[in-house]
C-alpha cells in the first residue's frame, strides 16, 4: 500500500517537474510585423465614402493587489467589416501608449477588409510599452448606407495558476 502511495506521489511530481518548463525565456524582440501590402488599395472614391473614426483601449497591463503590481496581459484587436456587400476601407490604425506617445503605426495606405473579413493586431504578453492606458485610433471609410466597422480587442493572461480575460469595444470619436 506504501509503496503504491508512494510511487503515485513520484510520478504526480515527475509530470509537474517534466510540464514546468524552465527554459522558457521571453524575447523582447517584437514578433513577426503584419503585412498588409497584399490588401493596399487606392481610394479615388474618398469623397463619396463616409469617413470616420474609432477609438480602442487596450491594456497590456493591469493592476493587481495595489498600484505598484501589475499583470501583464496579451491583446488581440480585432477590426471587423460587418459589411455582407460592400468592402471597409482602413486608413490608419495608430498605438499609443498610456501618456498619449505614439508606439506604432499598422497602417501607412489605405487597406482594403473584404466583406465581412477581420484582421487581427496581436500584442505580445511581454510587450509591456503601452501600459495600462494603451489604446489604438483607427480611421476607416464605407460606401454610404453600409455598416460601420467593429473594433474590438480580447486581453488574456494565464498568470501562474490563474486565468483572466475580458474584452473591450471601440467607440466612434468622429
Amino acid at each position: 500500500m506504501k509503496s503504491t502511495v508512494l510511487n503515485s506521489l513520484l510520478l504526480l511530481f515527475s509530470m509537474l517537474f517534466i510540464n514546468c518548463n524552465f527554459n522558457d525565456k521571453k524575447s523582447d524582440e517584437p514578433l513577426s510585423k503584419i503585412d498588409w501590402s497584399n490588401k493596399e488599395t487606392q481610394l479615388t472614391e474618398k469623397d463619396s465614402l463616409t469617413m470616420g473614426t474609432s477609438y480602442l483601449s487596450v491594456y497590456s497591463q493591469i493592476y493587481s493587489y495595489t498600484e505598484h503590481t501589475s499583470i501583464d496581459l496579451t491583446a488581440t484587436v480585432s477590426i471587423r467589416n460587418t459589411n455582407a456587400n460592400a468592402k471597409t476601407y482602413l486608413l490608419k490604425a495608430d498605438y499609443f501608449d498610456t501618456h498619449g506617445n505614439k508606439i506604432h503605426s499598422y497602417v501607412n495606405r489605405p487597406i482594403a477588409l473584404s466583406e465581412l473579413e477581420t484582421l487581427e493586431i496581436v500584442i505580445a504578453e511581454f510587450d509591456k510599452k503601452g501600459g495600462t492606458g494603451a489604446n489604438f485610433i483607427f480611421e476607416w471609410a464605407v460606401a454610404p448606407e453600409s455598416t460601420k466597422p467593429i473594433f474590438e480587442a480580447v486581453m488574456i493572461s494565464t498568470y501562474g495558476q490563474q486565468g483572466l480575460s475580458f474584452t473591450t469595444q471601440g467607440h466612434q470619436i468622429k
